[in-house]
């Protein structure tokens, strides 16, 4: 078995501290708050109700695009915020780096799937290959009255609504 999970703290997207009307939908922001403050500190996390307003999220989520171009706009030239593959976003884990993953039945069309969400972001914060079958290891983003928990999500019943987005610094390459 391989096995590789990060030490993320997670948050829940119901927190006190989220503003009542933004808390069923601030799952994006919320995932993208948890990977800032996991890679770059509480000080440049800002907060969800912030990042809600900065990522452009809307009362039915936040739209995959969106949270790319919006986010790339505020870390700047210095990161790579965009989407990626499966592979792609299991590299980011084994290089120490947390990506968003966005499950959506809705806009994939697969309405008669029975994903673990049916259209939520989520840290994606590890992963493990038990007999072949790859599980992924999430932090849920919390429930009312229930702080963030971590999940283990099988890769094959949800791969037809899953998407990645990783964010990753840029690598100055030394010119001597």
């Amino acid at each position: 078995m391989k096995r590789r999970i990060l030490n993320v703290q997670g948050h829940s997207q119901y927190h006190k501290e989220i503003l009542p009307s933004y808390r069923n939908s601030a799952c994006g922001p919320t995932t993208i708050y948890v990977i800032l403050k996991y890679l770059l500190g509480i000080d440049y996390a800002k907060n969800v109700n912030d990042l809600y307003s900065l990522l452009g999220t809307t009362k039915i989520g936040l739209f995959r695009w969106r949270l790319i171009k919006n986010l790339q706009r505020y870390l700047g030239p210095e990161w790579i915020v965009q989407k990626c593959s499966l592979k792609e976003a299991l590299r980011q884990i084994d290089e120490g780096r947390p990506a968003a993953a966005k499950f959506d039945k809705y806009f994939t069309f697969q309405w008669n799937s029975k994903p673990s969400f049916k259209y939520h972001w989520v840290p994606l914060i590890g992963y493990e290959i038990d007999d072949g079958e790859l599980i992924l290891i999430v932090h849920d983003n919390g429930g009312v009255n229930r702080d963030s928990q971590i999940r283990k999500v099988p890769y094959s019943k949800n791969s037809k609504v899953l998407s990645f987005v990783k964010i990753e610094p840029k690598i100055k390459q030394d010119t001597n």
